[in-house]
């Protein structure tokens, strides 16, 4: 319970004066002695959407990993609600993540909600069977994407765009404020990038969702984003996706010469 009031207190306290839900200082990570990420430094406020940008191997997702708690900081500081993430390993039902790649034979005969069920694991602690509070939250994150009706639908079965919004109601069905993405839109056409983005965007609102966007796809952030932060190894910019994408810096960011289509 005291864990709980504490996320409760938080936002109280977020809301009357401000503070960021997360917060990003003087950042620097290493790995095996190299620098991966270096001066990284941002905040977000309770119910922004950011996309962060930047080229392969620029740091993007081990940005996220720090940001979990999954990755150490070598320098700095990274706060989320409040906390470090060392205590944050005690709340990570308050945040939904859905990584880059998810690795699963489509042969291999899991459905659904099981995926989906997949996402309590963290609350249901060892040796305890799933409550009838899980199956509620499962079925409901499933139809708040479109999917019920496939439930017990082989998850190898289902289109791309179909098992992209089966791994974001598995990142949903905690108590998720925040929702921190990597690459969810890759590998779709742009009918159903479309459908995703109009999808994500409807439960930002509904559910006042703080959203961290990883994308290569500029074209998708300008539309989309609130505020862009754009690294490759340090961090180049920060602000209104359009004063971003149309900074010189972002081509010396890239080191090449690109076009994107303005929202």
């Amino acid at each position: 319970m005291a864990r709980k009031c504490r996320v409760e207190d938080f936002f109280s306290r977020a809301e009357a004066e401000g503070l960021p839900v997360i917060e990003v200082k003087d950042l620097w990570v290493y790995r095996g002695g190299h620098v991966v990420l270096e001066d990284i430094n941002f905040s977000v406020r309770e119910g922004t959407f950011l996309g962060i940008i930047g080229p392969n191997g620029a740091g993007k997702t081990t940005l996220l990993r720090t940001i979990l708690g999954l990755a150490e900081p070598g320098r700095g500081t990274v706060t989320v609600l409040g906390m470090s993430p060392r205590e944050l390993k005690h709340e990570l039902h308050h945040i939904g993540y859905m990584p880059q790649q998810v690795l699963f034979d489509p042969l291999f005969p899991v459905s659904v909600y099981d995926v989906v069920m997949m996402g309590r694991t963290c609350c249901l602690g060892t040796m305890r069977f799933p409550r009838r509070s899980d199956r509620e939250a499962v079925m409901e994150s499933i139809e708040a994407v479109g999917l019920k009706g496939l439930e017990k639908r082989p998850i190898g079965e289902l289109s791309g765009g179909q098992q992209k919004r089966a791994f974001l109601a598995r990142a949903l069905c905690l108590e998720t404020s925040i929702l921190l993405l990597d690459e969810p839109t890759s590998g779709l056409d742009m009918e159903s990038q479309e459908r995703f983005m109009d999808l994500l965007l409807r439960l930002k609102e509904e559910r006042r969702l703080t959203v961290v966007f990883v994308s290569h796809d500029v074209n998708v952030l300008a539309r989309f984003a609130d505020e862009i932060v754009c690294i490759n190894r340090t961090m180049h910019l920060h602000g209104h996706p359009r004063e971003v994408l149309g900074s010189e810096r972002l081509r010396e960011a890239y080191r090449c010469e690109f076009d994107f289509l303005a929202g």
